[in-house]
């Protein structure tokens, strides 16, 4: 017989934005439990499926799929739905106790709560308690994520993204199994470094492929490559979840050299410190960018990265259309907005009918709604089919109103915007527009940038904006750069072992 060894599996993840004043509930999060996380993992771009592909690889490994709860993103989670989550967790973890050998665990890291603001340490603290000091447990992570000395002192050794915009899910997720199989395997000691740098980034920049940081990831991933670390990845954290650890951070992961981890988190940290001026987003003004959109033969894209619901926001801004309307555009315009009334309207009148209807600015006060005699041209609901990743997403209810030259795709809840999915499902191809509003901090090239004539990053407001410095942080640490321009890396390591 063969000797299994029992592979516990599990996700907890979440983005949120702390300046994003529409709270996440228990009621956005996704759960899934026992074989239905296998199953719905197969085929589709995520963590799990590449770590599947490595343990479904051997004929030694018994899976133990635990607990899986994802929720878009979003304000910071309600403390008594966070409550509520974890308990769920940890009952899950309690009915494996003393039963599972070692831990795979995907979470995102930028979660927080309104009381809790390091969830995912709360949770490693749980699942520690329960399973046990030694069991081995990897974790991988977003490099969105905020990694914590909490997080840090409970788990074996970690995995984090190499690709933004980030398209190695199944890599990282493979990565992570596979380092989890040489710890029980080769009796692997990790050590984990992190140099912290006191910095906030963003902008196009951090684009891996064409971009600055791109250089780091490289070194981070040449270290795993050539065999002196086990994991490596510099972790940006994400500007908008604004916790007592926000930062962002060298991580390399050894087996059992300080020294080397500590050399390299160091030298690595510095190289990003150095570029930092660099990784600030160069934004243009809505009315610069509507005044130059004006003079263009071919499709401008607005990319809204103030309202970007993939980063947290509410997805209500109406900022662009109000400026646009306002500046007299004529062009074709395609735009998309979270809006429950105006949905319920549109449903209320129905398709060919029309009505003035007051858009934007439900959720976020900072908006100021507009009203607009608009025709309802279509009404959806359901799923459709998300093209980044192969899987689908879900708006809830959806309208498609048309005021003059201007197309509005209203959807019920915020839905990720960095493709075209919402638009295609609604029978709006971005091609057929002078003008689009893409939601998010970047469009992505094959679907927007590769075919437009010019991509304006524009400076709108918003729970994500770029302008870092309008966001009002309270709670990280400081001084922190750009919010402070005297911030300081001074070079300092921690190191964590088990």
């Amino acid at each position: 017989y063969l000797n299994m060894t029992r592979i516990l599996i599990t996700r907890f993840t979440q983005e949120i934005s702390s300046f994003n004043p529409v709270l996440t509930r228990y009621e956005d999060f996704e759960v899934r439990r026992g074989a239905d996380i296998i199953e719905s993992s197969r085929g589709v771009e995520t963590e799990i499926a590449g770590a599947l592909q490595v343990f479904e690889a051997r004929d030694d490994i018994e899976l133990v799929p635990a607990y899986w709860a994802n929720a878009n993103s979003s304000g910071p989670l309600d403390q008594a739905a966070f409550d509520r989550l974890a308990d769920e967790y940890v009952q899950t973890l309690e009915a494996h106790r003393g039963a599972v050998d070692a831990v795979y665990f995907h979470v995102h890291g930028a979660m927080g709560c309104t009381e809790e603001l390091d969830p995912e340490g709360y949770l490693l603290g749980e699942m520690r308690r329960v399973l046990g000091e030694e069991v081995p447990i990897v974790i991988s992570l977003d490099l969105h994520g905020i990694l914590t000395e909490r997080m840090l002192g409970h788990v074996n050794a970690l995995v984090i993204y190499h690709t933004y915009p980030h398209v190695d899910f199944v890599d990282t997720g493979r990565r992570a199994a596979q380092l989890l199989l040489r710890i029980i395997d080769e009796d692997l000691k990790p050590v984990i470094a992190r140099a912290v740098v006191p910095a906030l980034v963003r902008g196009d920049e951090l684009i891996t492929d064409t971009g600055i940081y791109g250089e780091t990831i490289r070194r981070a991933q040449a270290l795993e490559r050539n065999r002196v670390a086990l994991a490596a990845g510099m972790m940006i954290g994400n500007p908008f979840t604004d916790v007592p650890e926000l930062c962002s951070q060298a991580i390399v992961v050894t087996d059992d050299n300080q020294a080397e981890a500590e050399a390299q988190a160091q030298a690595m940290a510095a190289d990003f410190w150095k570029d930092r001026a660099q990784m600030q987003a160069p934004l243009v003004s809505v009315e610069a960018a509507i005044a130059e959109a004006k003079t263009m033969e071919g499709t401008a894209i607005f990319a809204d990265a103030a309202d970007a619901t993939s980063s947290g926001a509410s997805g209500d801004s109406n900022a662009i259309l109000a400026a646009l309307i306002e500046a007299g555009y004529e062009g074709k315009v395609l735009a998309p907005l979270v809006d429950v009334p105006a949905i319920e309207k549109a449903y209320d009148i129905g398709v060919g009918n029309s009505a003035t209807f007051t858009l934007g600015g439900v959720l976020d006060d900072r908006f100021t709604p507009i009203q607009l005699e608009c025709t309802v041209r279509m009404l959806a609901s359901g799923p459709y089919y998300f093209e980044s990743w192969g899987n689908e997403q879900d708006g809830g209810r959806t309208a498609v109103l048309q005021s003059g030259n201007i197309d509005i795709v209203l959807a019920s809840k915020p839905v990720f915007l960095f493709d075209r999915s919402l638009f295609l499902a609604h029978g709006r191809d971005p091609k057929n527009y002078d003008l689009v509003v893409v939601k998010s901090p970047h469009c992505q090239e094959q679907f927007f940038v590769a075919w437009a004539e010019k991509n304006f990053n524009v400076d709108a407001p918003g729970s994500t904006s770029a302008n870092l410095k309008s966001l009002g942080h309270t709670i990280c640490a400081r001084p922190m750069y750009p919010l402070d321009r005297d911030a300081e890396y001074t070079g300092q390591v921690q190191t964590f072992a088990r």
